[in-house]
Protein backbone atom coordinates (compact mmCIF):
# COMPACT_ATOMS: atom_id res chain seq x y z
CA UNK A 1 0.00 0.00 0.00
CA UNK A 2 1.30 3.24 -1.24
CA UNK A 3 2.36 5.98 1.65
CA UNK A 4 0.13 8.93 1.54
CA UNK A 5 3.33 11.55 2.35
CA UNK A 6 3.06 14.01 0.41
CA UNK A 7 6.14 16.24 -1.71
CA UNK A 8 6.80 18.91 -3.02
CA UNK A 9 8.07 18.82 -6.72
CA UNK A 10 10.70 20.85 -6.36
CA UNK A 11 12.24 20.08 -3.12
CA UNK A 12 13.69 16.71 -2.44
CA UNK A 13 11.78 15.06 0.56
CA UNK A 14 13.88 14.16 3.90
CA UNK A 15 14.91 12.02 6.69
CA UNK A 16 12.36 13.90 8.88
CA UNK A 17 9.69 13.43 6.16
CA UNK A 18 10.40 9.51 5.53
CA UNK A 19 10.69 9.02 9.38
CA UNK A 20 7.00 10.70 9.32
CA UNK A 21 5.64 7.67 7.27
CA UNK A 22 2.75 6.40 9.05
CA UNK A 23 3.69 2.87 10.66
CA UNK A 24 7.27 3.65 9.75
CA UNK A 25 8.79 3.77 13.72
CA UNK A 26 7.73 0.56 13.94
CA UNK A 27 9.46 -1.90 12.09
CA UNK A 28 12.85 0.61 11.85
CA UNK A 29 13.58 0.45 15.47
CA UNK A 30 13.69 -3.53 15.69
CA UNK A 31 15.26 -3.60 12.29
CA UNK A 32 17.95 -2.03 13.16
CA UNK A 33 18.44 -4.09 16.74
CA UNK A 34 17.80 -7.36 14.51
CA UNK A 35 19.96 -6.41 11.71
CA UNK A 36 23.62 -5.48 14.18
CA UNK A 37 24.65 -9.68 14.51
CA UNK A 38 25.06 -9.40 10.33
CA UNK A 39 28.48 -7.10 11.31
CA UNK A 40 29.16 -8.96 14.56
CA UNK A 41 29.22 -13.04 13.04
CA UNK A 42 32.21 -12.93 11.20
CA UNK A 43 34.36 -11.05 13.16
CA UNK A 44 33.48 -12.96 16.54
CA UNK A 45 34.07 -16.30 14.39
CA UNK A 46 37.62 -14.87 13.08
CA UNK A 47 38.38 -13.70 17.19
CA UNK A 48 37.11 -16.81 18.99
CA UNK A 49 38.66 -19.40 16.26
CA UNK A 50 41.49 -17.99 16.35
CA UNK A 51 42.26 -17.75 19.82
CA UNK A 52 40.98 -21.67 20.20
CA UNK A 53 43.43 -22.84 17.12
CA UNK A 54 46.16 -19.74 17.24
CA UNK A 55 45.54 -19.16 13.28
CA UNK A 56 44.09 -16.50 11.83
CA UNK A 57 44.37 -18.97 8.43
CA UNK A 58 41.85 -21.26 10.05
CA UNK A 59 39.84 -18.08 11.80
CA UNK A 60 39.58 -16.55 8.13
CA UNK A 61 38.46 -20.08 6.49
CA UNK A 62 35.59 -20.74 9.44
CA UNK A 63 34.46 -17.42 8.53
CA UNK A 64 34.91 -17.22 4.60
CA UNK A 65 32.42 -20.24 4.91
CA UNK A 66 29.78 -18.38 6.99
CA UNK A 67 30.19 -16.04 4.24
CA UNK A 68 29.45 -18.08 1.40
CA UNK A 69 26.94 -20.30 2.88
CA UNK A 70 24.82 -16.93 3.79
CA UNK A 71 25.47 -15.62 0.33
CA UNK A 72 23.76 -18.80 -1.44
CA UNK A 73 21.14 -19.57 1.05
CA UNK A 74 20.18 -15.58 1.58
CA UNK A 75 18.17 -15.01 -1.81
CA UNK A 76 16.39 -18.42 -1.03
CA UNK A 77 15.07 -17.12 2.23
CA UNK A 78 14.24 -13.94 0.29
CA UNK A 79 12.19 -16.49 -2.10
CA UNK A 80 10.48 -18.16 0.66
CA UNK A 81 9.57 -14.83 2.40
CA UNK A 82 7.95 -13.14 -0.64
CA UNK A 83 5.94 -16.37 -0.98
CA UNK A 84 4.68 -17.41 2.73
CA UNK A 85 5.43 -14.16 3.94
CA UNK A 86 8.68 -12.44 6.47
CA UNK A 87 6.98 -13.53 9.71
CA UNK A 88 6.83 -17.77 8.69
CA UNK A 89 10.49 -17.29 7.33
CA UNK A 90 12.20 -15.02 9.73
CA UNK A 91 10.57 -16.60 13.32
CA UNK A 92 12.06 -20.65 12.43
CA UNK A 93 14.93 -18.81 10.79
CA UNK A 94 16.37 -16.72 13.83
CA UNK A 95 15.79 -20.24 16.48
CA UNK A 96 18.04 -22.08 14.00
CA UNK A 97 20.92 -19.44 13.39
CA UNK A 98 20.67 -19.64 17.36
CA UNK A 99 21.34 -22.85 17.99
CA UNK A 100 24.11 -22.93 14.63
CA UNK A 101 25.67 -20.06 16.23
CA UNK A 102 25.59 -21.95 19.77
CA UNK A 103 27.17 -25.46 18.22
CA UNK A 104 29.96 -23.85 16.44
CA UNK A 105 30.94 -22.12 20.19
CA UNK A 106 30.86 -24.66 22.00
CA UNK A 107 32.46 -26.98 19.17
CA UNK A 108 35.33 -24.44 19.24
CA UNK A 109 35.70 -24.07 22.94
CA UNK A 110 35.82 -27.81 22.83
CA UNK A 111 38.89 -27.80 20.87
CA UNK A 112 36.85 -29.59 17.80
CA UNK A 113 38.81 -30.45 14.61
CA UNK A 114 38.48 -28.01 11.77
CA UNK A 115 36.40 -30.28 9.48
CA UNK A 116 33.56 -29.62 12.29
CA UNK A 117 34.15 -26.25 12.77
CA UNK A 118 33.59 -25.78 9.07
CA UNK A 119 30.84 -28.08 9.36
CA UNK A 120 29.02 -25.71 11.98
CA UNK A 121 30.05 -22.88 10.19
CA UNK A 122 27.24 -24.01 6.93
CA UNK A 123 24.11 -23.35 8.85
CA UNK A 124 25.70 -20.85 11.06
CA UNK A 125 26.01 -18.43 7.41
CA UNK A 126 23.29 -20.13 5.44
CA UNK A 127 20.45 -18.91 8.66
CA UNK A 128 21.72 -15.30 9.35
CA UNK A 129 18.16 -12.99 9.06
CA UNK A 130 17.99 -11.09 5.75
CA UNK A 131 16.51 -8.42 7.93
CA UNK A 132 17.48 -5.41 5.96
CA UNK A 133 16.15 -6.75 2.73
CA UNK A 134 13.07 -6.97 4.71
CA UNK A 135 12.98 -3.84 5.89
CA UNK A 136 13.70 -2.53 2.32
CA UNK A 137 10.87 -4.94 1.24
CA UNK A 138 8.55 -2.85 3.77
CA UNK A 139 9.82 0.79 2.52
CA UNK A 140 9.35 -0.69 -1.10
CA UNK A 141 5.97 -1.79 -0.25
CA UNK A 142 4.59 1.36 1.66
CA UNK A 143 6.16 3.69 -0.58
CA UNK A 144 5.65 2.27 -3.90
CA UNK A 145 5.86 5.14 -6.42
CA UNK A 146 6.10 7.85 -3.88
CA UNK A 147 9.00 10.02 -4.01
CA UNK A 148 10.59 9.70 -0.47
CA UNK A 149 11.88 6.14 -1.92
CA UNK A 150 15.31 6.84 -3.03
CA UNK A 151 15.17 8.45 0.57
CA UNK A 152 14.49 5.63 2.06
CA UNK A 153 16.78 3.98 0.21
CA UNK A 154 19.58 6.44 1.31
CA UNK A 155 18.61 5.94 4.88
CA UNK A 156 18.87 1.98 4.65
CA UNK A 157 22.42 2.53 3.42
CA UNK A 158 23.28 4.78 6.00
CA UNK A 159 21.94 1.98 8.75
CA UNK A 160 24.05 -0.50 7.48
CA UNK A 161 26.94 1.92 7.40
CA UNK A 162 26.21 2.66 10.92
CA UNK A 163 26.00 -1.32 11.88
CA UNK A 164 29.12 -2.04 10.40
CA UNK A 165 30.75 0.64 12.28
CA UNK A 166 28.94 -0.36 15.94
CA UNK A 167 28.80 -4.48 14.97
CA UNK A 168 32.54 -5.13 14.92
CA UNK A 169 33.75 -2.74 17.66
CA UNK A 170 31.03 -4.23 20.09
CA UNK A 171 31.94 -7.81 18.92
CA UNK A 172 35.52 -7.09 19.57
CA UNK A 173 35.01 -5.19 22.79
CA UNK A 174 32.89 -8.12 23.96
CA UNK A 175 35.90 -11.22 22.93
CA UNK A 176 38.96 -9.14 24.08
CA UNK A 177 37.12 -7.83 27.30
CA UNK A 178 34.91 -10.74 28.51
CA UNK A 179 35.33 -13.66 26.78
CA UNK A 180 36.61 -15.04 23.33
CA UNK A 181 33.09 -16.17 22.62
CA UNK A 182 31.32 -13.36 24.27
CA UNK A 183 31.20 -11.69 21.08
CA UNK A 184 29.38 -14.75 19.22
CA UNK A 185 27.21 -14.96 22.27
CA UNK A 186 25.61 -11.26 21.59
CA UNK A 187 25.39 -12.03 18.29
CA UNK A 188 23.10 -14.96 18.69
CA UNK A 189 21.24 -13.01 21.54
CA UNK A 190 20.15 -10.05 19.63
CA UNK A 191 19.49 -12.20 16.29
CA UNK A 192 17.25 -14.41 18.58
CA UNK A 193 15.57 -11.05 20.19
CA UNK A 194 15.90 -8.53 17.76
CA UNK A 195 14.65 -11.03 14.83
CA UNK A 196 11.57 -12.07 16.70
CA UNK A 197 10.22 -8.20 17.88
CA UNK A 198 10.87 -7.82 13.90
CA UNK A 199 8.67 -10.54 12.90
CA UNK A 200 5.73 -9.53 15.28
CA UNK A 201 5.32 -6.05 13.51
CA UNK A 202 2.77 -7.67 11.36
CA UNK A 203 1.32 -4.68 10.37
CA UNK A 204 3.77 -3.34 8.34
CA UNK A 205 4.75 -7.05 6.54
CA UNK A 206 4.29 -7.38 2.73
CA UNK A 207 1.65 -8.94 0.86
CA UNK A 208 2.61 -12.25 -0.12
CA UNK A 209 1.83 -15.46 -1.53
CA UNK A 210 -1.78 -15.22 -3.32
CA UNK A 211 -2.29 -11.55 -1.83
CA UNK A 212 0.35 -10.63 -3.36
CA UNK A 213 -0.05 -12.64 -6.84
CA UNK A 214 -3.41 -10.85 -7.22
CA UNK A 215 -1.97 -7.78 -6.50
CA UNK A 216 1.33 -7.54 -8.28
CA UNK A 217 1.32 -9.90 -11.34
CA UNK A 218 2.42 -13.85 -12.02
CA UNK A 219 4.72 -14.84 -9.25
CA UNK A 220 8.50 -14.44 -10.94
CA UNK A 221 11.72 -15.48 -10.00
CA UNK A 222 13.66 -12.30 -9.42
CA UNK A 223 16.60 -13.50 -10.99
CA UNK A 224 14.66 -14.28 -14.25
CA UNK A 225 14.95 -10.64 -14.41
CA UNK A 226 17.77 -9.71 -16.38
CA UNK A 227 18.61 -6.18 -14.81
CA UNK A 228 18.89 -7.82 -10.98
CA UNK A 229 21.73 -10.47 -12.54
CA UNK A 230 23.44 -7.68 -13.80
CA UNK A 231 23.47 -5.92 -10.20
CA UNK A 232 23.94 -8.97 -8.69
CA UNK A 233 27.42 -9.09 -10.62
CA UNK A 234 28.27 -5.45 -10.15
CA UNK A 235 27.78 -6.12 -6.02
CA UNK A 236 30.22 -8.75 -6.18
CA UNK A 237 33.06 -5.66 -6.98
CA UNK A 238 31.00 -3.72 -3.84
CA UNK A 239 32.07 -6.82 -1.74
CA UNK A 240 35.22 -7.14 -2.84
CA UNK A 241 35.78 -3.60 -1.53
CA UNK A 242 34.64 -4.25 1.66
CA UNK A 243 36.47 -7.55 1.92
CA UNK A 244 40.22 -6.63 0.50
CA UNK A 245 40.03 -3.28 2.42
CA UNK A 246 39.57 -5.08 5.59
CA UNK A 247 42.16 -7.54 4.81
CA UNK A 248 44.84 -5.21 3.44
CA UNK A 249 44.64 -2.25 5.89
CA UNK A 250 45.05 -5.15 8.48
CA UNK A 251 48.05 -5.84 6.84
CA UNK A 252 49.06 -2.49 6.29
CA UNK A 253 49.03 -1.71 9.84
CA UNK A 254 50.97 -4.66 10.99
CA UNK A 255 53.32 -3.78 8.87
CA UNK A 256 54.01 -0.41 9.75
CA UNK A 257 54.19 -1.73 13.43
CA UNK A 258 51.28 -0.08 14.59
CA UNK A 259 48.55 -2.59 14.42
CA UNK A 260 46.16 -0.28 16.19
CA UNK A 261 45.85 1.95 13.32
CA UNK A 262 43.81 -0.55 11.68
CA UNK A 263 40.46 -0.12 13.47
CA UNK A 264 40.78 3.95 12.58
CA UNK A 265 41.41 3.32 8.91
CA UNK A 266 38.23 1.13 8.46
CA UNK A 267 36.70 3.36 10.64
CA UNK A 268 37.28 6.58 8.36
CA UNK A 269 36.54 4.23 5.36
CA UNK A 270 33.42 3.38 6.91
CA UNK A 271 32.25 6.95 7.80
CA UNK A 272 32.96 8.45 4.26
CA UNK A 273 30.31 5.10 3.32
CA UNK A 274 28.06 6.89 5.77
CA UNK A 275 28.72 10.55 5.83
CA UNK A 276 28.20 9.91 1.06
CA UNK A 277 24.71 7.60 2.44
CA UNK A 278 23.35 11.02 4.00
CA UNK A 279 24.00 13.33 1.52
CA UNK A 280 22.71 10.94 -1.02
CA UNK A 281 19.21 11.02 0.75
CA UNK A 282 19.64 14.77 0.29
CA UNK A 283 20.12 15.15 -3.07
CA UNK A 284 17.95 16.33 -5.26
CA UNK A 285 19.44 14.42 -8.40
CA UNK A 286 19.14 15.67 -12.16
CA UNK A 287 20.37 12.74 -13.67
CA UNK A 288 18.58 8.94 -13.61
CA UNK A 289 19.58 6.12 -11.17
CA UNK A 290 21.23 4.06 -14.12
CA UNK A 291 23.52 7.34 -14.94
CA UNK A 292 24.43 7.85 -10.93
CA UNK A 293 25.44 3.78 -11.16
CA UNK A 294 27.76 4.02 -13.50
CA UNK A 295 29.27 7.28 -12.72
CA UNK A 296 29.54 5.58 -8.91
CA UNK A 297 31.09 2.84 -10.20
CA UNK A 298 33.93 4.80 -12.27
CA UNK A 299 34.60 6.81 -9.00
CA UNK A 300 35.09 3.70 -7.05
CA UNK A 301 37.40 2.11 -9.49
CA UNK A 302 39.44 5.56 -9.74
CA UNK A 303 39.77 5.45 -6.17
CA UNK A 304 40.79 1.95 -5.54
CA UNK A 305 43.25 1.71 -8.56
CA UNK A 306 45.76 3.82 -6.10
CA UNK A 307 45.40 2.18 -3.15
CA UNK A 308 48.24 -0.10 -3.69
CA UNK A 309 50.73 1.94 -4.10
CA UNK A 310 50.19 4.37 -1.02
CA UNK A 311 52.70 3.44 1.52
CA UNK A 312 51.97 7.02 4.04
CA UNK A 313 48.93 5.74 6.63
CA UNK A 314 47.61 9.23 6.48
CA UNK A 315 47.31 9.14 2.93
CA UNK A 316 46.04 5.74 2.83
CA UNK A 317 42.63 7.21 5.32
CA UNK A 318 42.41 9.83 2.92
CA UNK A 319 42.30 7.51 -0.15
CA UNK A 320 39.96 5.44 2.13
CA UNK A 321 37.92 7.90 3.21
CA UNK A 322 37.28 8.81 -0.63
CA UNK A 323 36.92 4.94 -1.52
CA UNK A 324 34.04 5.06 1.34
CA UNK A 325 32.39 8.13 -0.38
CA UNK A 326 31.71 6.25 -3.52
CA UNK A 327 30.56 2.92 -2.18
CA UNK A 328 27.34 4.76 -0.43
CA UNK A 329 25.76 5.82 -3.60
CA UNK A 330 26.44 2.99 -5.50
CA UNK A 331 24.81 0.84 -2.96
CA UNK A 332 21.66 2.76 -2.92
CA UNK A 333 21.31 3.36 -6.39
CA UNK A 334 21.26 -0.35 -7.08
CA UNK A 335 18.69 -1.09 -4.60
CA UNK A 336 16.24 1.96 -6.05
CA UNK A 337 16.68 0.21 -9.68
CA UNK A 338 15.94 -3.04 -8.21
CA UNK A 339 13.17 -1.70 -6.78
CA UNK A 340 11.88 -0.62 -10.20
CA UNK A 341 12.25 -4.15 -11.88
CA UNK A 342 11.11 -6.57 -10.20
CA UNK A 343 7.58 -6.93 -8.93
CA UNK A 344 6.33 -6.82 -5.41
CA UNK A 345 5.96 -10.27 -4.63
CA UNK A 346 9.92 -10.79 -5.54
CA UNK A 347 11.19 -7.74 -3.88
CA UNK A 348 12.67 -9.72 -0.80
CA UNK A 349 14.40 -12.04 -2.62
CA UNK A 350 15.78 -9.28 -5.25
CA UNK A 351 17.43 -7.67 -2.35
CA UNK A 352 18.71 -10.67 -1.08
CA UNK A 353 20.74 -11.17 -3.99
CA UNK A 354 22.04 -8.32 -4.06
CA UNK A 355 22.86 -8.63 0.01
CA UNK A 356 24.21 -11.92 -1.17
CA UNK A 357 26.33 -10.94 -3.47
CA UNK A 358 27.98 -8.22 -1.63
CA UNK A 359 28.70 -11.16 0.78
CA UNK A 360 30.02 -13.54 -1.57
CA UNK A 361 32.57 -10.61 -3.07
CA UNK A 362 33.27 -10.26 0.12
CA UNK A 363 34.20 -13.89 1.37
CA UNK A 364 36.38 -14.02 -1.63
CA UNK A 365 38.22 -10.69 -1.36
CA UNK A 366 38.97 -11.97 1.89
CA UNK A 367 40.03 -15.14 0.89
CA UNK A 368 42.43 -14.11 -1.80
CA UNK A 369 43.79 -10.74 -0.55
CA UNK A 370 45.01 -12.43 2.46
CA UNK A 371 46.96 -15.16 0.38
CA UNK A 372 48.29 -12.08 -1.69
CA UNK A 373 48.90 -9.74 1.56
CA UNK A 374 50.94 -13.12 3.25
CA UNK A 375 53.32 -13.66 0.27
CA UNK A 376 53.47 -9.99 -1.69
CA UNK A 377 52.58 -7.81 1.33
CA UNK A 378 49.97 -5.50 1.90
CA UNK A 379 50.17 -3.44 -1.47
CA UNK A 380 49.14 -6.58 -3.21
CA UNK A 381 45.85 -7.32 -1.38
CA UNK A 382 45.09 -3.76 -2.20
CA UNK A 383 44.75 -5.15 -5.87
CA UNK A 384 41.77 -7.22 -5.33
CA UNK A 385 39.10 -3.94 -4.65
CA UNK A 386 40.87 -2.68 -8.37
CA UNK A 387 39.64 -5.97 -9.98
CA UNK A 388 36.55 -6.37 -8.67
CA UNK A 389 35.46 -2.99 -9.09
CA UNK A 390 37.20 -2.98 -12.90
CA UNK A 391 35.42 -5.98 -13.82
CA UNK A 392 31.96 -4.24 -12.36
CA UNK A 393 32.34 -1.43 -13.94
CA UNK A 394 32.67 -3.42 -17.03
CA UNK A 395 29.87 -5.35 -16.56
CA UNK A 396 27.64 -2.17 -15.68
CA UNK A 397 28.84 -0.39 -19.13
CA UNK A 398 28.62 -3.30 -21.33
CA UNK A 399 25.04 -4.22 -19.97
CA UNK A 400 23.44 -0.60 -18.77
CA UNK A 401 20.56 -1.47 -21.15
CA UNK A 402 19.06 -4.55 -19.07
CA UNK A 403 18.68 -1.94 -16.13
CA UNK A 404 15.66 -0.57 -18.15
CA UNK A 405 12.74 -1.55 -16.54
CA UNK A 406 10.31 -3.90 -18.03
CA UNK A 407 6.77 -3.52 -19.05
CA UNK A 408 5.85 -6.23 -16.10
CA UNK A 409 7.98 -4.92 -13.61
CA UNK A 410 5.92 -2.66 -11.34
CA UNK A 411 3.10 -0.21 -10.77
CA UNK A 412 -0.68 -1.87 -10.30
CA UNK A 413 -1.93 -3.06 -13.68
CA UNK A 414 -5.24 -2.60 -15.23
CA UNK A 415 -4.81 -6.34 -16.47
CA UNK A 416 -2.08 -8.42 -17.94
CA UNK A 417 -0.01 -5.60 -20.67
CA UNK A 418 -1.79 -2.93 -19.03
CA UNK A 419 1.48 -1.91 -16.92
CA UNK A 420 2.88 1.39 -16.97
CA UNK A 421 6.87 1.47 -17.26
CA UNK A 422 9.38 3.84 -14.96
CA UNK A 423 11.90 5.57 -16.55
CA UNK A 424 15.25 5.25 -14.40
CA UNK A 425 17.29 6.79 -17.27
Amino acid sequence: MASTVTTSPAKRPGYGQLLRTPGALSFLLPGFLARQPFAMLTIGIVLLVQHTTGSYGSAGAVAAVTGVSMALFAPQSGKLADRFGQRAVLIPGVLIHTAAVSSLVVLALAGAPMWALLLAAVPSGASVPQVGPMVRARWAAKLDGNPLMPTAAAWESVTDEFTFVVGPVLATALCTGVHPAAGLVAEAALTLVGGLFFAAQRATEPAHGLVAAAAAGPRTSALSVPGVRVLAIAFLGIGSVFGGMQVSLTAFSEEIGNPGANGVLYGVFAVGNMLAGIACGAVAWKIGPRRRLILGYIGLTAAASLLWSVHSTLLLGALGLVVGLFIAPALITGYTIVETLVPANARTEAFTWLTGAVALGQAGAVTVAGRLADSQGAGAGFLVPLVGTVLALATLVTLRARLAPQPSSRIAARGIGHRVPVTVD
